[in-house]
């Protein structure tokens, strides 16, 4: 077994290891995505994240969703691969794979002490659903910058392009 792989939490065992770190006094950061092809970016901001908090669980859409999200001929890397990439980063506590296109079953159980999203996103333009769940766990939202020029998109399309 890997590493890496210690650090994967099935979506049935979540509010179990969400305890654990309850009882342990650990300060919970979540953020979510599809991290399909992970960048600079996506590490600056993982690491800023962590920093928020004692742990940093990350929620990722499974295949489906990001097909749904992202449209066809995505996800470019299979749910487990994904997860793995991220799960071998030293500022990741957990990862744990969530089928829907929404996050708000995967936050419910999570029970994040703050949520952070990337630049993108405002609170007004966050998933209302998400934002309801987590405000009602007591869980506060934090808005992170973006790294300029970093993107999965425009990575795809640097790599189509050569």
């Amino acid at each position: 077994m890997f590493q890496a792989e210690k650090k994967l939490v099935p979506l049935d065992d979540l509010s179990h290891w969400r305890k654990a770190l309850r009882e342990a006094d650990r300060h919970l950061v979540v953020t979510n995505g599809c991290f399909d092809l992970l960048h600079v970016g996506h590490v600056q901001y993982l690491e800023r994240a962590r920093n928020l908090g004692d742990a940093l669980l990350v929620g990722l859409n499974g295949d489906q969703s990001v097909r749904e999200l992202k449209g066809e001929g995505r996800p470019i890397n299979h749910e487990r691969d994904r997860a793995l990439v991220l799960a071998g980063l030293g500022c990741v506590d957990g990862v744990c794979v969530f089928p829907e296109k929404r996050a708000d079953r995967f936050l419910g159980l999570a029970q994040p002490d703050q949520y952070v999203k990337g630049g993108d996103y405002t609170i007004e333009t966050l998933d209302a659903k998400e934002r309801e769940v987590v405000e009602a766990g007591g869980g506060k939202i934090v808005i992170l910058s973006l790294v300029p020029g970093q993107s999965t998109t425009g990575t795809i399309h640097r790599i189509a392009g050569a």
